[in-house]
């Protein structure tokens, strides 16, 4: 008996940290002694571990066994450490040879019948692993096809514990099942069975829209009930392209983390679409949690839509908190422990109501709420946070006439979304060689050097800002969405006409 190594993987946030879990059996009262900053599911493991290996027909040592997790100054939480300890017991004990686990990564929660059991955040755990090089990672077989998304690692997927044992034992070239290489899997492809063309009568929202996800920005829309508000919202990821490999890993392992992932289709290749209920706390729309922290919806939303329906219902603070990710890009939430951070980079889209009872303006001799009372509702919309959206758009009630004339004009999310394709690829190319990708990314100290259109093209906007009806984000706003414009039209730089109608969407909101 003597000690023995192997390795696991901690996930701090979304990132992998790798973790060294060494075991010593040796003389002394009989006993098992977790040490490493492990939390409360960690410590249980001694009790998992113990049972699992007994009911797989392994003696367990009848000695003083010390587990030690490095770094010790980590903190580790979780059980997918169960698999790691079990290893490092059984070769420290002489079952398994020393050598056969000093190498591979081992990922997974025992069950007190020895089986293997799903984790979450193995994709995250798979990259930080992947770091070291050509790995090989043990993993539960329900987790092998999100682990096999990683390139260049090898994936060796096992059901039970005794299964894990005898190959090692063996010492076979390939366990039985068989290993799993990178290769293509099922991406996500469910998504709501909408089309734009489902909005009849709202031409301006709706040109808004394709605006929006040409560029990458935030929106807010004011109108009466029945508007066709959520409608738009809900239509807005199908008008968005597939997330690139490196998003679509980066997304994944967010919902891994947060044990979001559906089964049969790990790797997340569309843009998400998050709407939380108005009821949300601040922890679980910027993320949170006392012992574990985990991704909030604007985490969640990551290089997706983040829709706050009746945005004005939103408690005034959890609505300010977007404020800083919406800047950033990412959130930071901090603990006693610690702080962790997510990355949050999302399109904003916001809907409210005029008022509290919701009335339109041609039937205002039902509505009871007086300037005052409108001017708070709306009020809960701080100004700072309306200063980060970037079109306003009010929605209005159409007439059975105006419904049936524009029926001609409606197209499906399939024609806009070709629109917002070449639009995403011209941003593209302009911006190629920078670590940017829409418009809506392009730093404030580059629209003023190398992407300030022409003075003549900026007319419109230094006189709102001379009259006070534009702040200096907000001209940051307005020259992003131009650029937009630009890019759908097929220019290579914004004219008037694209800085006025970019002016029109910042001004578009009449409350």
């Amino acid at each position: 008996m003597a000690v023995a190594r192997t390795r696991s993987v901690a996930v701090i946030g979304v990132t992998g940290r790798t973790v060294e879990v060494e075991a010593d059996v040796g003389n002394g009262l009989a006993g098992i002694h977790l040490i490493g900053l492990p939390d409360t599911a960690l410590s249980e493991a001694r009790d998992r571990v113990r049972s699992a290996m007994v009911n797989s027909t392994y003696p367990w040592p009848d000695a003083r066994i010390i587990v030690s997790l490095f770094p010790a100054s980590l903190p580790k939480r979780g059980s997918q450490f169960d698999l790691a300890i079990a290893m490092a017991i059984l070769s420290a004990a002489g079952v398994i040879p020393a050598e056969r686990i000093a190498e591979p990564f081992f990922l997974g929660e025992l069950g007190l019948d020895g089986r293997i059991r799903p984790v979450r955040g193995v994709l995250p755990s798979i990259i930080g692993a992947a770091k070291h090089g050509d790995v090989t990672v043990v993993v539960p077989a329900a987790n092998s096809a999100e682990a096999a998304l990683v390139p260049n690692v090898k994936v060796i997927p096992v059901s039970h514990l005794r299964q894990l044992v005898e190959w090692l034992r063996r010492g076979d070239d390939e366990p039985e099942p068989r290993v799993e290489e990178c290769a293509e899997l099922p991406k996500s492809t469910d998504g709501p069975a909408v089309d734009l063309a489902d909005v009849v009568g709202q031409p301006v929202a709706r040109r808004a829209l394709e605006v929006c996800a040409a560029g990458g920005h935030n929106l807010w829309m004011l109108g009466p009930p029945g508007t066709g508000k959520t409608m738009l919202a809900e239509r807005l990821p199908t008008l968005l392209p597939d997330l690139e490999l490196d998003h679509a890993l980066e997304v994944t392992a967010i919902h891994s983390v947060a044990g979001a992932l559906p089964p049969n289709a790990p790797m997340m290749s569309r843009p998400p679409f998050v709407s939380p209920h108005h009821t949300a706390t601040s922890a679980a729309i910027i993320g949170g949690g006392s012992a574990i922290v985990r991704p909030g919806a604007v985490s969640l939303a990551h290089r997706g839509v983040l829709f706050l329906d009746e945005a004005p219902e939103f408690p005034r603070h959890v609505l300010d908190a977007l404020r800083q990710p919406l800047e950033s890009g990412r959130v930071t939430v901090s603990r006693s422990a610690g702080s962790v951070t997510f990355p949050a980079r999302f399109m904003l889209v916001l809907a409210a109501n005029p008022c509290p009872c919701a009335q339109a303006e041609d039937q205002s001799e039902t509505c009871k709420c007086t300037p005052t009372i409108k001017r708070r509702y709306l009020g809960r919309l701080s100004g700072p946070l309306l200063d980060r959206i970037d079109m306003k758009v009010t929605v209005v009630r159409s007439s059975r006439r105006e419904l049936l004339a524009d029926r001609q004009f409606v197209e499906t999310s399939k024609t806009v979304a070709e629109r917002v394709l070449l639009a995403r690829e011209r941003a593209a190319k302009r911006l190629t060689g920078t670590p940017w990708r829409t418009n809506a990314e392009i730093p404030s100290s580059l629209l003023h050097s190398d992407y300030r259109p022409s003075n003549e093209a900026m007319k419109p906007m230094t006189s709102c800002l001379d009259s006070g009806t534009l702040t200096a984000r907000g001209l940051d706003r307005v020259v992003r969405v131009a650029w937009t414009l630009a890019d759908l039209a097929d220019k290579d730089t914004p004219e008037e006409d694209e800085t006025n109608a970019a002016l029109s969407f910042w001004l578009g909101v009449k409350s």
